[in-house]
């Protein structure tokens, strides 16, 4: 089996998080990329450097491959030409450069100010892409602790309930999924283990949180088979039965309702929905 990590991969080659900006600033940074010039940087005070000039400067060597000195001329905008037109251009070009270095505390810290500072201009979303990217390209295996994958989710989903409309609404509902099942993936993970070691209550707990929080990813149908498991040993004969029959009903050809079926039958039983449960009232609520 593919490990999470390639599956993420997968997941969101659509979205790697490497794009080129939007809009006008995606038109300006073309043009002046291959207008501005190269010419060694002035000597000049920083007080006494334009901002344009400082700022197409930074262009240049993202141009030329150094996106360290990139990220020095845009900050430098950014500091001594203070809520300027140039500055906020170069507070996402700070974002971005400093993403692509990989260095993606520092790409939160001004995507999220610019975000906060103009929540309204027409890059906004992508730098609400580029804070849900930066948390992303840092999720660990399912077998750490998921923290960053929780706040890339809580990053792409406000960026998606923000902006509806940007162009990086469906790279970001495409996260929004594979965090979603990197969650599902931790959540059954401890399960398993608290499973294994016969705590079944523990094990019904979370198992309940996939099929109630995270419905929708693949790790439902195992979900369910192992509710049946955990509450057939607890001897909570109708939500086994029920949790059984559920899964039967939402995935007939599964080897997980293969499996849950031939271990009611150990005991004589038949997969049987009792209405009033939960997991009953969990999969008609999802069907509207």
């Amino acid at each position: 089996m593919a490990s999470s990590r390639a599956v993420r991969s997968n997941l969101v080659s659509a979205a790697s998080g490497r794009r080129v900006l939007s809009g006008a600033l995606a038109g300006s940074l073309l043009a002046l990329l291959t207008a501005c010039s190269s010419d060694p940087v002035d000597d000049l005070a920083f007080k006494d450097i334009p901002a344009e000039k400082s700022y197409n400067e930074g262009l240049a060597y993202i141009k030329a491959g150094d996106l360290r000195e990139a990220t020095k001329k845009f900050e430098e905008v950014d500091q001594q030409h203070p809520y300027s037109e140039w500055a906020r251009k170069s507070m996402i070009m700070t974002a971005y450069t400093n993403f692509t270095r990989g260095r993606y505390d520092d790409a939160i810290i001004s995507a999220r100010r610019y975000v906060t500072l103009y929540p309204g201009s027409e890059d906004a979303a992508y730098a609400q892409y580029m804070i849900g990217q930066s948390y992303f390209q840092q999720i660990p295996d399912v077998d750490r602790d998921q923290d960053m994958t929780r706040k890339a989710l809580q990053a792409m989903t406000e960026l998606v309930q923000r902006y509806p409309d940007s162009s990086y609404a469906l790279e970001a509902q495409r996260v929004i999924d594979v965090c979603r099942d990197q969650l599902a993936g931790k959540e059954m993970e401890i399960g398993r283990y608290y499973l294994a070691r016969y705590n079944y209550i523990a094990a019904v707990n979370r198992f309940r949180n996939v099929v109630t929080e995270y419905q929708t990813t693949r790790h439902t149908e195992e979900a369910l088979e192992r509710l049946t498991e955990a509450y057939f040993a607890l001897g909570i004969v109708n939500e086994a039965q029920t949790a059984a029959a559920i899964l039967g009903h939402n995935y007939p050809e599964s080897q997980w309702y293969k499996d849950a079926y031939s271990l009611l039958q150990t005991k004589g039983l038949e997969p049987r929905e009792d209405t009033g449960s939960w997991i009953s009232r969990t999969f008609k609520a999802a069907l509207g």
